[in-house]
């Protein structure tokens, strides 16, 4: 029963059939009275910027800004942009150090290129790993990212 339900929600999701959830109570903080309160509470320049940066944004009834997670291209710029942005500059730190361990692993001692790292070689994998996207892809591709299961060692439970 679960997979027959599955099965007809899957489509009817991707489809749009469904109703978005709706944000109730929500209102522009340009028109919400609780952010104009604090919004008259500002002080210095840089706060005033920032409470006009947010009157575009949507307000609940305690007059502080909401994140809105529903997909829509109104809202692009409070969710999806940072969080890809995120996503990338994680996976740039992550394909970098993991650049740095590999190429230290040929080195007389490799556990102490850990501790202590070596600067002018990791500037250079940082330099390079801006374009780690392309690379992994070209790994994964290549088989280089991954293992063999053979390689893999598992539990004897």
């Amino acid at each position: 029963m679960r997979k027959l339900f599955a099965l007809v929600s899957i489509p009817l999701l991707w489809l749009g059939l469904a109703a978005p959830a709706l944000a109730y109570n929500l209102t522009t903080c340009g028109d919400n009275p609780a952010f104009q309160a604090r919004a008259a509470k500002a002080t210095t320049d840089l706060a005033k910027a920032r409470f006009e940066n947010y009157s575009s944004v949507l307000c609940g009834a305690d007059g502080l800004p909401h994140l809105i997670v529903d997909g829509s291209w109104a809202h692009l710029g409070e969710f999806i942009i940072p969080s890809i942005m995120f996503l990338y500059i994680a996976g740039w730190i992550g394909w970098v150090g993991r650049a740095y361990v590999i190429d230290v692993r040929s080195d007389k001692s490799p556990e102490m290129a850990e501790i202590i790292i070596d600067v002018p070689r990791a500037i250079k994998f940082m330099l390079s790993g801006f374009l780690w996207p392309l690379a992994a892809l070209k790994e994964l591709t290549s088989g280089e990212l991954t293992a063999n299961d053979a390689d893999i060692t598992v539990s004897p439970r």
